[in-house]
């Protein structure tokens, strides 16, 4: 709706204008009323409208002498009342209150993506007690607790499936389209959905410490107010708002028209510039959001964007940080390859080492199986030695042998010696006193390392590999995904030092530190952005860092990055559209073209531009370069 108005017609017949946008009105005709109406209907308007805008500004200006945009609307409010504008007054409240609402709804579709992750929590758990099933509030599972999650549920804490078997739907929190399987032994998570069957699972994680509930604690302190360039528009805004006093003033001295100073007041709102920067940085958040990625810090966006030099960690980040079977090498013809995998796995069946606990794993999923053990002793940082269909065996160091009287040939040492400088560890097998042969493992590349290597220097975005690891293993990674620099056999204080003289050598140098040990946690504090890896990261190295990949996808690193230079773009050009519309409208009413009912709807017309022009942001994809 917009401003009722009084208008008499022929023999004093009653009418009522509809005062309508873009030229459109609509009358209503009441031939049964005559003479005036006991008040002007526009006070309508100028109450339900205006009267919040005044209480706003009022509200700021006690607050803290908070002089923004409210402020200026509120002083044209009052002098078109003032000066007997009832009309203009109404008209002018009511479209501003319109136009707010409009933006409100714009703004609240670009936070619903990260609205819908803090509404994830479950509220209730059923906790198993004394062999009794008891319906709980979430809030009240404690570490420890055994858990029964029914199909349909939501899980309410992180921990391991202990019974049953399922399909889990982590959408919510990984993105991942399909449900994943779960069983025995398996990791579930706080906020994802049982799919299929009922199980039970042991909570590791609770309450504030699950993986859910910091997530969302990142996503709520992503608050765009506290961006730096937030903080300078506000600036401009205060400066804005002494300017259009001023030149209010100016028009109406010089002109004599006190709706001309009215007119540049409503205008002169700097609405769209105070607006221009948290509603792209919020849909840039939301976008980040939808992909994967959750950023823990408002200004983090607006720091992507100057980022030139991406720092790595190697394990857990370039790697999956398990160890997995790499090569298997039989040095007698007793055994084949396949038969030496059966007996390192007969051997490492009961270990709880996780090199051990590899090789057995990695015959399994070849189908090769192990046989049985009549003895087993297991040596602290050496191996196991065991007893098996009558023979005694071993699996383990070079220690290990020599301790047990077996000395390896030649041939083996310049083996298992171009294994080690590729960075793989080996692991000897023994049987009666002689080495059978070799199992290779090693920390296998994440399929995707290279080509998000790739794609960062496509963006010219430099790359170094900062790891702890010995050199020769640290330059095979680097050359195996095409990284530029690379220094190896470092400590945490290391790689810190390492990022402070960078960003210090050269100004323009902007480091994104990317790791997820809580060693990587002061170097990712250190650099000009830190992104963690959230689902292997440490707890420590996602509280540090200013982003997280929620499902460890390193490949959205070079998508973050431009969506962090489009986020700046989107801000400039909102700043400098909005200061353009501002210039063009105070001219047009301080020259008598432009009148405040007009210059009502260019100031909204100009906001929501603003608002929609960031709300782009939502929907952009990232288009890497060939």
């Amino acid at each position: 709706m917009g401003v009722l108005r009084e208008l008499t017609g022929d023999e004093g017949e009653r009418h009522v204008l509809l005062a309508g946008i873009g030229g459109v009105s609509l009358v209503f005709s009441f031939s049964g009323l005559r003479g005036p109406l006991p008040f002007d209907p526009a006070w309508v308007a100028v109450i339900l409208c205006g009267l919040p805008i005044l209480r706003g500004a009022f509200a700021g200006l006690a607050a803290g002498f908070d002089v923004k945009a409210d402020v200026l609307v509120a002083m044209a409010l009052v002098a078109a009342v003032y000066i007997g504008e009832i009309f203009a007054a109404g008209e002018v409240a009511f479209i501003m209150t319109i136009g707010s609402l409009l933006e409100e709804r714009t703004v609240r579709k670009a936070r619903e993506g990260i609205e819908k992750m803090v509404r994830l929590p479950p509220r209730t758990a059923r906790v198993l007690r004394d062999g009794a099933e008891t319906i709980i509030s979430a809030e009240d599972v404690r570490v420890g607790d055994i858990l029964r999650v029914h199909p349909g549920e939501t899980i309410a804490a992180d921990g391991v499936i202990t019974l049953g078997r399922t399909a889990v739907d982590q959408s919510l929190m990984t993105g991942e389209s399909l449900p994943v399987d779960k069983g025995i032994n398996d990791e579930v998570f706080s906020g994802t959905v049982n799919q299929l069957g009922g199980f039970d699972m042991l909570a590791t994680k609770a309450g504030v410490d699950s993986s859910l509930q910091r997530m969302i604690r990142l996503v709520e302190s992503a608050d765009a107010s506290k961006t730096p360039i937030v903080r300078i528009v506000d600036k401009w805004a205060t400066w804005i708002v002494a300017a259009a006093l001023l030149a209010a003033a100016g028009t109406w001295l010089y002109t004599g028209e006190i709706i001309r100073a009215v007119t540049i007041l409503v205008v002169f709102c700097p609405c769209a510039l105070v607006l221009s920067t948290p509603t792209a940085i919020m849909a840039g958040i939301g976008n980040a959001t939808r992909f994967g990625v959750l950023i823990s810090t408002g200004d983090a966006l607006e720091r992507l964007a100057k980022v030139n030099h991406v720092v790595f960690d190697k394990t857990g980040t370039l790697t999956f940080g398990k160890p997995e079977v790499v090569a298997v090498r039989s040095f007698t013809p007793d055994y084949t390859d396949a038969g030496l995998l059966g007996l390192a796995a007969t051997i490492e069946q009961r270990s709880e080492h996780p090199l051990g606990r590899a090789v057995v794993r990695h015959a399994e999923a070849q189908g090769v199986r192990h046989g049985e053990l009549e003895q087993c002793a297991t040596v602290p940082g050496r191996g196991v030695v065991v007893k098996t269909g009558g023979k005694h065996a071993l699996c383990g160091t070079l220690q290990l042998m020599n301790d047990n009287g077996v000395e390896p040939a030649g041939e083996i040492l310049e083996t298992v010696k171009r294994y080690n400088e590729s960075g793989s560890t080996v692991v000897y097998v023994g049987i009666d006193k002689a080495i059978a042969g070799i199992v290779v493992l090693a920390d296998t590349l994440r399929p995707d390392a290279r080509e998000t290597v790739t794609r960062l220097h496509h963006e010219r975005v430099r790359t170094t590999l900062l790891t702890g690891d010995n050199v020769r293993a640290a330059k095979n990674i680097a050359e195996a995904v095409g990284i530029d620099q690379v220094k190896a056999e470092l400590q945490p204080e290391d790689k810190v030092d390492i990022i402070r003289n960078e960003l210090q050598k050269f100004s323009f140098d902007k480091v994104c530190m990317v790791g997820d040990g809580i060693n990587d946690a002061p170097a990712l504090k250190a650099a000009h952005v830190g992104l963690a890896m959230g689902s292997v990261g440490s707890d420590i190295a996602v509280d540090a860092a200013d982003a997280v990949l929620v499902r460890d996808d390193i490949k959205r690193l070079p998508q973050l990055i431009m969506l962090g230079r489009r986020t700046a773009l989107i801000i400039r050009a909102n700043i400098i559209m909005s200061m353009f519309l501002n210039l063009v409208t105070v001219v047009l009413a301080a020259l008598g073209l432009m009148g405040p009912v007009l210059g009502a709807l260019a100031h909204n017309a100009g906001a929501l531009l603003i608002v929609l022009n960031s709300a782009g942001l939502l929907g952009w994809r990232y288009q890497h370069r060939h």
